[in-house]
């Protein structure tokens, strides 16, 4: 009954060393994976838009190397949390590059990422976003930070309507009650960075009156 079992021992060795490859290698690629999507969002927000579509096109690579070496023939590898957080990080570093450049959203069929990974991606670029509009306003009240916000606005719309539990969703709730303090927040500065802007026009404005009136004098 026991003669081969050293045949079966051995299979299962191979199979082992094959994941044990497989996962080494994973390792590597997200690592790489995440620092592409790190420097991509980096140029972002620095404005070189050149290098960052440079970085994301690196960083789309190896995302797209990732699922077809484990999503088949090593699925507990593909859905392993250091795979999807990866993935995570190239949905937000493109879906941030989208938006501040305001371009088309990407989908996660265009990613070719699953549904809960995206949409952890999704929230955590409102994160970035708030980012942007604070360097934003630094220089003075815009538009264009009312418009991020608007995203901001309507990620979290989103975000609030997947009721499901986190099996399913991976912890996206969580996320979200993040996102929406980062909303709030970034709301509250967006605000006051209005009422000074518009404190400082009326200032402005009452300065000009009150030279044009002594030059009458």
């Amino acid at each position: 009954m026991m003669k081969h079992l050293e045949e079966i021992a051995e299979r299962i060795r191979e199979d082992f060393d094959a994941q044990n490859d497989a996962r080494d290698k994973a390792l590597v690629q997200t690592r790489t994976l995440t620092r592409h999507c790190a420097h991509a969002i980096r140029a972002v927000h620095r404005q070189e838009r050149e290098n960052a579509a440079a970085e994301l096109e690196q960083a789309g690579q190896i995302a797209r190397s990732l699922s077809s070496a484990l999503k088949g023939d090593y699925p507990s590898l593909y859905f392993a949390g250091y795979t999807q957080d990866a993935l995570k990080e190239y949905a937000e570093a493109r879906i941030v590059y989208a938006l501040v450049d305001n371009e088309p959203l990407p989908t996660p069929e265009d990613l070719e990422i699953e549904s809960a990974t995206y949409l952890k991606g999704l929230a955590e670029a409102a994160g970035e976003l708030r980012r942007r509009i604070l360097d934003i306003i630094r220089h003075g009240h815009s538009q264009e930070a009312e418009r991020l916000l608007q995203h901001m606005d309507e990620i979290f719309a989103v975000l609030v309507t997947m009721d499901y539990p986190d099996a399913v969703t991976y912890g996206l709730r969580r996320q979200t009650d993040v996102t929406r303090s980062i909303i709030e927040r970034t709301r509250g500065d967006l605000t006051v960075s209005f009422r000074q802007h518009q404190l400082e026009k009326t200032i402005r404005k009452a300065e000009e009156n009150f030279l044009v009136n002594n030059d009458e004098d």
